[in-house]
């Protein structure tokens, strides 16, 4: 197997991960994000440290996937390569700073004690505040961000055909939408986790899917890849000449 058919199995795996990861944190999430009692209340901290720990893996596979693709991406154009990557880095942090907020919300009900001495009012309001925080990098990382890394990549595989043009357009609407759509939440437009917002989300999902499936089968494009290595050359044969 050769090294570029590696990355792109290793790259199509990490999409995959990307996807389950991500619907599974915000499955076990829901009691904390849902419930603004959760902190005066029972809880279901357990269920609240397996989504973090979903949510953590989402973060490493989304910065996997930047370095996976990266050298495959800069021979066909390195600046946006290393957008990709520093924008999968960004994604990363965000979704940390989701994890921290939810898990302060864990914190801050065991803090309280059995007791309830703490006044609760307070308790309710920090922890509306905590889950804010999350909603907010739930809005900027998993939307913004991730919107603006899928135009990237979508446009680079677009015009190396690293694999097929379908695909990236897929891609490139994909995209477009998820942008377009965290733009409506930024102003009210409709909630966030929402019918709407479901729907704006589905062609992004079906573009990371898609690309995995793809990755992990065929891999990129053989043709592709042996143009761009013998641009390659070409390049360095003109500068040494």
């Amino acid at each position: 197997m050769s090294e570029t058919r590696r990355l792109a199995v290793v790259a199509g795996a990490l999409f995959l991960v990307t996807e389950v990861a991500a619907i599974g944190g915000l499955a076990l999430y829901r009691p904390v994000l849902e419930g603004p009692g959760y902190v005066v209340g029972s809880g279901a901290d357990t269920r609240v440290f397996l989504g973090a720990l979903c949510e953590l893996v989402l973060a490493l596979a989304v910065m996997g996937t930047g370095a996976a693709l990266y050298p495959v991406l800069r021979r066909r154009g390195e600046a946006a390569a290393v957008g990709y990557v520093c924008g999968r880095l960004l994604e990363a942090a965000v979704i940390a700073i989701g994890i921290v907020s939810v898990l302060a919300v864990v914190t801050l009900r065991r803090s309280a004690g059995p007791s309830g001495a703490a006044d609760a009012a307070s308790l309710v309001t920090a922890g509306k505040a905590l889950v804010a925080l999350h909603d907010w990098t739930f809005l900027l990382g998993p939307n913004f961000v991730l919107g603006a890394n899928t135009l990237v990549l979508a446009c680079l595989m677009y015009t190396s055909r690293l694999v097929p043009r379908a695909v990236a357009v897929l891609g490139l609407a994909g995209g477009a939408l998820i942008c377009a759509s965290a733009t409506a939440v930024l102003f009210g437009v409709y909630e966030q986790v929402s019918v709407a917002g479901s729907l704006a989300a589905l062609p992004v999902f079906a573009w990371e899917v898609t690309l995995a499936v793809r990755l992990l089968f065929k891999g990129f494009d053989e043709a592709a890849c042996d143009g761009a290595g013998e641009g390659a050359r070409a390049r360095v044969d003109a500068l040494a000449g």
